[in-house]
């Protein structure tokens, strides 16, 4: 196992390879052109950039989830080789977290956040909350802002979708919230009467 306890030396070096799989295989024939044309090595490195901008992100995201789950910042640091103190001045959320919910105006819906959240009750929170015709309409750590709406609602959560899953998605009528949130996506749909 590594320093973090968690992840073993195959599954690190899968990972690794997956990436660099990715890196290399997304940009048509950038790994063949490594073999002749100076330039491919120009657009190895645009590749490896966005590469390593979305593990950043996917990082930031995983930090969050861990936190929404109830991991302490002590925990958090551990796992990445630091200090709590830097996990948190690195990644703690900017805002002060859930935005505040609006009263709605004429021709507006109203909307409420549900709030404090994790990834163990948020689901549970959203099915009870889309009986009285709330649906999601945004998320983040901690919270879900949901809109008033005359039908119900279900909810779904599921391993972040793209490609096939989530065109099958889509096919049966599930509607994506937001970009999407690693390790989670969020779907959507109103629940036909009489289900």
């Amino acid at each position: 196992m590594s320093d973090t306890g968690l992840i073993g030396p195959e599954e690190a070096a899968a990972i690794r390879e997956g990436i660099a799989g990715a890196v290399l295989g997304a940009p048509d024939g950038l790994a063949e052109s490594l073999e002749h044309d100076p330039a491919g090595y120009l657009r190895l490195v645009a590749a490896t950039r966005i590469g390593a901008e979305e593990t950043s992100r996917l990082l930031r995201e995983a930090v969050q989830g861990a936190r929404a789950a109830g991991h302490s910042w002590d925990t958090v640091g551990r796992i990445l080789g630091v200090s709590r103190q830097a996990a948190q001045q690195r990644f703690a959320a900017k805002s002060s977290g859930a935005p505040v919910a609006s009263p709605g105006g004429p021709g507006t819906p109203e909307r409420r956040v549900l709030t404090p959240l994790t990834a163990f009750d948020e689901m549970a929170a959203l099915a009870e909350a889309s009986l009285d015709g709330w649906h999601v309409v945004d998320y983040g750590p901690f919270f879900h802002v949901v809109e008033a709406s005359d039908h119900p609602w279900e909810h779904r959560r599921v391993p972040f979708a793209v490609g096939t899953r989530r065109r099958r998605l889509e096919a049966e009528g599930w509607i994506q919230v937001g970009p999407g949130s690693f390790p989670w996506a969020y779907y959507k749909r109103p629940l036909r009467q009489g289900s």
